[in-house]
């Protein structure tokens, strides 16, 4: 929202992402509204890995859904919805494909970074207001990537993630950086 139009509202608030929990009570009553049979396991489980956003969290619960219809009688349990999210690609902390495809990027290809936007766009083939909007916020705030003046830099965080070894090197611009 640009300056003016937020300066226009009597309240300016700031929206967080939301906790699995309040997520987990989203997933219920979204599948309670669809009749889908849900356990407290499986909603909790999609609730996690939503990426703190309930729009995400019931999409995830939609494509759940179809899942356990085939393979789970249609009850989707804990294990069901960890089973269909890994199916997915939607990993335990909740990145997704193009999330681990970024981050693997700047890693791998340009050495932990840094990298400036463009070049990151075209390295991963998407629109750089999309990973503007909606990636990297989600990134940054979990740690996995940062903005920096000479462009983003894949954190520590992100080569854990993956089992990668920072190297020594690698270690040392980080650290001028930061």
């Amino acid at each position: 929202m640009t300056p003016p139009l937020r300066d226009r509202f009597g309240v300016v608030l700031r929206v967080d992402f939301y906790k699995p929990e309040d997520l987990q009570t989203i997933v219920v009553r979204s599948a309670r509204l669809l009749k889908i049979p849900i356990k407290k396991g499986g909603a909790f489980e999609i609730a996690r890995r939503a990426r703190g956003t309930p729009r995400v969290a019931n999409r995830l619960l939609r494509r759940v859904r179809d899942f356990a219809e085939v393979e789970a009688d249609g009850i989707i349990t804990g294990e069901v919805a960890g089973h269909a999210l890994d199916m997915l690609e939607v990993d335990d902390q909740g990145l997704d494909k193009m999330d681990r495809h970024i981050m693997l990027t700047i890693i791998e290809k340009f050495d932990g970074g840094p990298i400036g936007l463009d070049s990151l766009s075209a390295a991963v083939s998407e629109e750089k207001d999309t990973l503007e909007d909606v990636y990297e916020p989600f990134l940054i705030q979990k740690g996995y990537i940062k903005r920096t003046p000479r462009g983003r830099v894949a954190t520590k965080r992100a080569y854990l993630h993956f089992g990668i070894q920072i190297k020594e090197q690698e270690a040392l611009i980080q650290q001028k950086l930061f």
